[in-house]
């Protein structure tokens, strides 16, 4: 039963950096804002070439896009309310708003590490079983497998929130985060039942991002021990070149988070502005730079790239000896 002291707070409001000089408020929003810019204009390119490219539309790429979709909807769900706060001075969310946003930044950030398992689950059985890789592995399977990635966590993600809602807020409105998380929303509330809902959370988020962590890392350590068994080197590095930028973008998403927890483990504590400046890069770092690892490491989409860039650039040439 939801208690009537939630209906009492209206709105929370955004805190961000507490230790920010308001000086230096312009130059956070402009950072903001371009990173925003580079997580838009890099995932919908993605989003675009692969569409536009026939050749490209395979499994590997196809998991890509669902990964830039991700990361798309990320940025937007959490950015403009950033970018709004320093820029407008207004961090002021609704009550339910920041809820909402609540669910949608933890729900992608499960989609995110489920994704990643099909990932790894592509590059398994293209290097370790590649005679069965065109039966096992192919459009439809992929799509169905990344289905399954943004549907899992959904009903895990509602309860989350239904359990959120439900507790008595008499705390501050104060959100200690630059956007709405479940540890900065549930910190504001009171009751016994506070402790229960946090460590129920803590075992779905477990769920979510250990499951499939599990098995990546059994994935690639079959990968690099099949490499290394291969006795031709140059087939070795050629081999280990196309698993390069998942394992790159596994990287960015899990090792910062793993530090992070490590680091509260053992009893080393951060202030609040380092705390949210970790999280913020975490969060949106892999977003901002996964595009340029798509492009920069992965060989087709690179090759592609040149192809139509020395296209382009022979027709402009031409036009202009046309003139």
């Amino acid at each position: 039963m939801i208690s009537p002291n939630v209906t009492k707070m209206k709105s929370f409001s955004i805190l961000g950096f507490p230790g920010l000089s308001p000086q230096y408020h312009g130059l956070v929003s402009a950072v903001f804002f371009f990173i925003y810019l580079a997580i838009a204009v890099g995932n919908i390119f993605i989003l675009a070439f692969v569409a536009y490219e026939k050749s490209l539309q395979k499994p590997t790429y196809l998991v890509f896009c669902h990964l830039a979709m991700n990361d798309l909807t990320f940025g937007t769900v959490t950015l403009p309310k950033i970018i709004s706060k320093y820029w407008l001075d207004d961090g002021i969310i609704s009550f339910y708003g920041c809820f909402t946003q609540m669910f949608f930044v933890h729900y992608l950030g499960s989609v995110t590490s489920f994704i990643l398992l099909v990932m790894a689950l592509d590059r398994f059985i293209a290097i370790c079983v590649p005679l069965r890789y065109p039966a096992l592995i192919t459009n439809s399977i992929i799509s169905v497998l990344c289905g399954f990635a943004w549907f899992i966590p959904v009903s895990l993600m509602v309860t989350i929130v239904v359990q959120a809602l439900a507790l008595p807020f008499c705390k501050s409105n104060v959100i200690a985060q630059c956007y709405c998380d479940h540890i900065s929303i549930t910190s504001q509330a009171c009751g016994a039942d506070v402790k229960i809902v946090q460590v129920t959370t803590l075992c779905m988020a477990m769920f979510c991002l250990l499951l499939p962590l599990a098995f990546i890392l059994f994935s690639y350590v079959s990968i690099i021990v099949s490499i290394l068994k291969m006795s031709n080197a140059a087939g070795r590095k050629k081999t280990l070149s196309t698993c390069t930028p998942q394992i790159f973008i596994t990287c960015l998403f899990y090792l910062p988070r793993c530090f992070v927890y490590v680091a509260n483990t053992v009893g080393f504590s951060f202030s609040l502005d380092i705390r949210i400046l970790l999280i913020l890069l975490y969060s949106l770092f892999p977003p901002a730079v996964n595009p340029i690892i798509y492009c920069f490491k992965t060989q087709d989409i690179k090759q592609m790239l040149m192809k139509r860039l020395k296209k382009t650039t022979r027709v402009g040439i031409e036009v202009k000896l046309s003139f």
